[in-house]
Parts: C-alpha cells; structure tokens; sequence
C-alpha cells in the first residue's frame, strides 16, 4: 500500500491558488486512474485504488497547510506504511519556475510549513517527494498573499501540464527506479 498526499488547503476560496497545487496535481492523478475522493478519513479526503497494480489511498489532507502532517501521520499509522517507502507528497515550491518539478527522496522542509509539520509528525525527513514550481515572490508581495493568490491566465495553462507531468510522475514512483523518474522529471520542461 502506497499514500499519495497532495497538500493544499480546503474550501472553496483556496480552490486553484498556488498553494492548492498539490491538491490539483493529485486530482488530475485521481482523474486519470478513476479514483474518487469518497471518504473522510484521517482528517482528510481520501480515495482508494489501484494505479500501475500498486494499492494506493490518495489523500488531501484538510487540516489546513500548516497542520498537513497530522492527516498524513494517522493515515501511515493506520495502513501500518514506511513512509521513508511508501509514502509521495505533491506541494507547491515558490523556488522553481511556474510548471517546473523536482522530484526529491529525501530533504529539508525548504521553508514549507506543510513538509515541517509532516517531517515533525512522521520524525524523518526521508520521503518521497515532488515540488511543483509556482514562480518565485515578487518583491512587493506578501508570502501569504503570493502563495494564496491565483494564476495568471498563461501560468494557469503552464499548470495545467505540470499537473499532467507530476501525476504521471507520481504514478512512475510506484514502480520504477526512482532515480530514473528523478532524471527525466527534474530537466526543466520547455512548455508551449
């Protein structure tokens, strides 16, 4: 059993800002594998199915960002997981160019407050996970404004593909050689 965790935040006015980039990778991954986010569990949403004949609970927390751990830790404990293994997360990184990915095993919270309070929670630091690029701050904004802002027209259709990629990306891990997803998925992506 794999968990597949998209951070983000729940409600309708968060719904597609940058910091719900994980959740909008993660639907695009449910989406392609027909897997419905039908239960409330683990204080979060969650769905199980199959993809690439691996078992898989896709999960959005919605504990809000800063608390993402809590939901991912009851559900690791609950599957009885390894999550230095058998566990992906999906998140937004302010660092990388709108659509790029960068697929890590392990690392440091980076300053995301959601990686922090997973590494917290779970007590390990070594899992998998990919960053999508949101674009970096511009120098008049706020953090918080930034990150709980909305595309532009273009990124948005930026995004659009880089939700395709990481979930393919996603759904690779499971089987394959995570070195060999790391290389072809972390070359920058020239995009339309």
């Amino acid at each position: 059993m794999y968990i597949i965790a998209g951070l983000g935040n729940p409600g309708r006015q968060y719904e597609h800002t940058r910091h719900n980039t994980g959740f909008d990778a993660i639907d695009c991954l449910a989406d392609r594998y027909r897997i419905s986010f039908d239960m409330k569990k683990f204080k979060g949403l969650c769905g199980t199915g199959v993809i690439e004949g691996q078992k898989v609970l896709l999960l959005k927390p919605q504990t809000f960002m800063n608390l993402s751990g809590e939901s991912i830790r009851e559900a690791c404990t609950f599957y009885k997981i390894d999550p230095e293994e058998e566990l992906i997360v999906l998140y937004d990184d302010i660092s990388l160019p709108p659509g790029q990915l960068r697929i890590r095993k392990k690392g440091s919270a980076g300053g995301h407050n959601g990686i922090k309070n997973i590494i917290a929670q779970l007590g390990t630091q070594v899992f998998k996970r990919i960053k999508i690029g949101v674009g970096e701050k511009p120098e008049e904004y706020d953090l918080v404004d930034y990150v709980l802002g909305h595309f532009s027209r273009e990124d948005r259709a930026v995004m659009e593909d880089a939700f395709k990629d990481a979930a393919e990306a996603a759904a690779r891990l499971l089987y394959e050689d995570p070195d060999v997803v790391i290389n072809q998925f972390n070359t920058w992506k020239e995009r339309d």
